[in-house]
């Protein structure tokens, strides 16, 4: 490897992100992806940057934790979100895309980009000299994790991660399902199905019982409060999804004129609405018994299921022990992390740590280094996290307010949030403009 360019270890979404900003600041990148020959046991698709557990970037309302992270990444030119908001699919006020369309235009960008030589070869040891960046995710080969558990002394942390099922639009019975927004706001982009309190109770009753797919005899299922698979909550308490994923508020069945006991929400998953994503349905039930189950649904009878829901373990290291807020590591420079390795959750959080580190991997190339973000920011209230929690309880962390400072301005309890979002874009507007020379 040469130590006048930065070499990146995953195409992901954070890879692909770091490529793109290190690229931009006239740096010579190696990009190096294991697919195809390679797939971990959650990805399917050749191109870059594939979404795995769902098609949606998750709100883009800035008083969300997601969607001010999403106006932050827009502000600093992230190529990545810019992918998304092109190939953008009705969601409601989520940004959802289409997997296939976002996933070719940033395989097409990064294969044409003059200063990025993408490789396609499995990694399984970290180059000894020159600037790498470790962005192969949550889901790192064997091979690989060996190497970095290694180099970390074995500070490697782990959870479960689920993804829900996929169904062909076309195997919907629209006679029993219906489009509708809660409350009847804004577009009808959601599919749902209705179910009766009988019904319901049914599902639930299926869910426990049917056979699930057992993890290896060395591990504990850890899952993700923010991914859960049904079938845990649904052991918290059989009115858990009904008030959870399930819940019915404002979605009243136009056949019946009734408001349901619970309902199943259908997201689009791509351009052409020729599949529909399961909205927290993220499961570890055997495929046989999900299509038997689910097939129970009103509307789902005759589903035809593109791709069923499955569970995977996700690893990440202990950050606050090992990396500096640059994102490297502490016990050698040279070496940084991005993405969900770092100890964030989710897609979004995922680019953005993408974005710091390309942007911190450039710097060092450059023998210069880059004005740390603003206090106020939500990419600030991440690094905190990753670099400043507890080692003893640290957990993957989506974007939250709990993250940002209290805001400057006074407000009442139910503004701010608002005030806090529009510090923090202040404040990432004037960053931004700060990094113009980086």
């Amino acid at each position: 490897m040469s130590q006048n360019s930065i070499t990146i270890i995953g195409a992901g979404l954070a890879g692909c992100e770091a490529a793109w900003q290190a690229a931009e600041r006239g740096c010579r990148v190696v990009l190096h992806e294991m697919k195809p020959h390679r797939f971990s046991p959650a990805h399917t698709m050749a191109g870059l940057a594939e979404l795995v557990c769902s098609n949606s970037l998750r709100s883009d309302d800035i008083v969300n934790g997601s969607g001010l992270l999403k106006a932050e990444l827009r502000l600093l030119k992230s190529r990545v979100i810019a992918a998304a908001d092109i190939h953008r699919v009705p969601a409601g006020g989520a940004l959802a895309v289409d997997r296939n369309a976002f996933s070719d235009e940033l395989t097409r960008a990064i294969e044409d980009h003059p200063l990025i030589e993408l490789r396609r070869e499995e990694i399984t040891e970290i180059p000894p000299e020159g600037i790498v960046v470790i962005a192969s995710g949550p889901l790192t080969s064997d091979a690989l994790a060996e190497k970095v558990g290694a180099l970390v002394g074995g500070s490697l942390l782990y959870f479960h991660d689920a993804i829900a099922p996929i169904i062909e639009a076309d195997s919907i019975d629209m006679r029993r399902a219906y489009r509708a927004s809660r409350y009847d706001k804004g577009t009808a982009d959601y599919v749902n199905c209705p179910l009766s309190k009988e019904l319901y109770y049914a599902l639930i009753d299926d869910i426990l019982a049917a056979e699930k797919v057992q993890l290896r005899e060395f591990e504990d299922l850890k899952p993700f409060e923010g991914c859960m698979p049904i079938e845990v909550m649904a052991e918290r308490g059989k009115e858990t999804l009904s008030f959870g994923p399930m819940k019915p508020v404002g979605l009243r069945d136009p056949h019946t004129g009734e408001m349901p006991y619970a309902v199943l929400q259908l997201r689009q998953e791509n351009r052409e609405a020729s599949l529909y994503n399961m909205v927290g349905f993220q499961t570890r039930m055997k495929w046989g018994e999900q299509k038997r189950v689910f097939r129970k649904i009103p509307g789902l009878e005759h589903a035809h299921f593109a791709r069923f829901g499955s569970l995977h373990r996700n690893t990440f290291i202990k950050a606050p022990v090992l990396v500096r807020p640059s994102l490297q590591l502490k016990s050698d420079p040279r070496i940084l992390f991005a993405g969900q390795i770092t100890g964030v959750e989710g897609y979004v959080e995922s680019i953005a740590m993408g974005w710091w580190a390309g942007l911190q991997a450039a710097c060092a190339l450059q023998g210069k280094g880059a004005p740390f973000p603003a206090p106020a920011t939500m990419i600030c209230g991440l690094l905190a996290h990753l670099t400043e929690s507890d080692p003893g309880t640290f957990q993957p962390m989506n974007a939250n307010f709990g993250l940002l400072p209290r805001p400057v301005a006074k407000a009442p309890s139910k503004k701010r949030k608002q005030v806090q979002a529009e510090e923090a874009l202040r404040s990432c507007q004037s960053w931004a403009a700060d990094l113009k020379g980086y």
